[in-house]
């Protein structure tokens, strides 16, 4: 047999790690998660990996009544924690002992375990609450809407809180499990796969699942009676497309733009590479809004998008953040350039591919027709402010920067950039500066200054500068050819594409807080 030796500095160690750490060491987690848009959004302390929900909702009354099982795992020393949740709470659970609970603020809940949480330890907490959504208001908002038939839950920056307990933010990306009970003749819509379906005593039960990470604002629920057709891509991605019974005169036009689903997805594969989810398609609810939203796996669009006739521009916006925005999410919500800029580009790709305007042309067109005084350019994409984060200069301008960075270093590098960056931070989150690093680092060039010029600078770019990135100045501004000269060039005609392209951009304007 062999005897360890313990030495008198070894013992000694080895009581201090048999000895529980003290109250003292254990604080409470922070009670938002840094970010610097909106402090009180997510929770210090704790990441979670799954949400498991159990609900049943009672579309005559509005009544959501929920059991959340959360899966976390602690990253400090947790004497309590938060959840962001709207509802009433009636019990909680942490590692299946009963714990204390309060809520402070708006949407906070305050949870107590019965005992203190080491760091790095794995978590269950349980949440079981109800209440009616439609007369939740979180800061004089609501991300519910209630329709003739059911309500739906899909608003950005902020939706959980009106459905389930979460750490509502981007930051902290999870898998779902959705199971939810409505009574029979009406259905419940949400993300990823359709697991299974049964009925019971005049109720039916929903269970859907998304595998791949996903931020708490893009888990969506519809409930309602709607129209559902299914199909599977030539690579066997199914897909699910609802509609609600009663979207009147838009129905059609709504029909004939999400139905394109599939192709829109299979083009974008060609642009942005591989689709990194196990689902695909949208969903029209009968809400009263007009904005759009890029839910995971599941696009929201609201009805009102289509009043003009079929719209695929709105598709290729919404599908394009399955890559930006869903796969690689912002880091803060000042990040939100990476989402919007390039959605609003690949709509442009999807001009150029279809014959109705090439990037070239939407990008020298929303040059030209920004006069510089107009406020547009005042707006710093990289960094637009809490107050126009959804701001149609975070859009074009944001696009306008890509064109730049395109004919700044071609095609090629171009568009391995547009494949690469959500593989090299797929399912996880980035920051601009992270895209502008990953453009050096890719095309080899320094691009600090070419995108602090279109990204953060509360002006318009010169038309030298911009002519030195290949966009065309206005009638009557200055071109580059000499400090004293000043060519005139003829403004650039209307894309084809253009109106259709600006008919959805009432995707961020959803009349509340956020939108998309």
């Amino acid at each position: 047999m062999h005897r360890r030796i313990i030495v008198p500095s070894a013992l000694a160690a080895s009581l201090l790690l048999a000895i529980p750490a003290s109250a003292a060491d254990f604080t409470p987690g922070a009670p938002g998660i840094g970010d610097s848009y909106y402090p009180a959004s997510g929770n210090g302390g704790y990441d979670v990996s799954h949400y498991d929900l159990r609900l049943t909702y009672q579309p005559a009354t509005d009544l959501l009544e929920g059991t959340a099982t959360i899966l976390a795992t602690t990253r400090q020393n947790l004497s309590r924690f938060n959840l962001d949740l709207g509802l009433r709470v009636s019990e909680v659970r942490v590692n299946g002992r009963v714990a204390r609970f309060a809520t402070s603020g708006s949407h906070e809940l305050e949870v107590t375990p019965a005992a203190p949480l080491e760091k790095n330890r794995q978590v269950s907490i349980v949440v079981r609450y109800a209440g009616k959504p439609s007369e939740v208001k979180i800061d004089g908002w609501t991300a519910w809407a209630r329709t003739p038939d059911g309500g739906v839950a899909a608003q950005e920056p902020d939706s959980a809180a009106w459905w389930f307990p979460s750490n509502d933010h981007p930051l902290d990306k999870a898998t779902f499990d959705v199971s939810v009970a409505v009574p029979d003749g009406t259905q419940a819509i949400s993300n990823g796969v359709l697991q299974s379906q049964s009925s019971r005593l005049g109720w039916t039960r929903f269970n859907w699942r998304s595998n791949k990470p996903q931020a708490t604002y893009l888990a969506t629920l519809a409930v309602g009676k709607f129209d559902i057709t299914t199909d599977r891509t030539a690579n066997g991605l199914p897909v699910l497309n609802a509609y609600s019974k009663d979207l009147g005169d838009n129905a059609g036009a709504a029909r004939a733009s999400v139905e394109r689903t599939t192709e829109v997805a299979e083009w974008l594969e060609s642009v942005f590479g591989p689709y990194p989810f196990n689902a695909l398609g949208g969903y029209v609810p009968n809400v009263t809004s007009g904005f759009a939203l890029e839910t995971q796996t599941r696009p929201f669009y609201s009805p009102r998008q289509f009043a003009n006739g079929a719209n695929v521009s709105v598709v290729v916006h919404e599908l394009a953040h399955q890559w930006y925005g869903d796969s690689v999410s912002v880091h803060g919500w000042k990040d939100i350039w990476v989402n919007e800029g390039f959605a609003r580009y690949g709509q442009w790709l999807w001009s150029e591919k279809e014959g109705e305007g090439t990037a070239q042309e939407l990008a020298d067109y929303v040059y030209a027709t920004r006069t510089a005084q107009d406020p547009f350019w005042t707006v710093k994409p990289g960094d637009p402010g809490p107050d126009d984060q959804f701001h149609i200069a975070v859009y074009d301008r944001g696009a306008l920067a890509l064109q730049a960075l395109r004919n700044e270093i071609g095609d090629e590098d171009f568009f391995t950039i547009l494949k690469g960056w959500p593989q090299r931070f797929a399912y996880g989150n980035a920051r601009v500066a992270d895209f502008v690093r990953y453009a050096e680092q890719v095309s080899g060039k320094p691009l600090a200054a070419l995108f602090d010029t279109w990204l953060y600078q509360p002006s318009k770019p010169s038309a030298p500068t911009a002519a030195a990135v290949g966009l065309s100045a206005p009638a009557g501004e200055p071109v580059a050819g000499g400090p004293a000269a000043r060519a005139s060039a003829p403004k650039p005609a209307q894309p084809k594409s253009w109106k259709k392209i600006a008919a959805t951009n009432s995707v961020h304007e959803s009349g509340e807080r956020g939108g998309h």
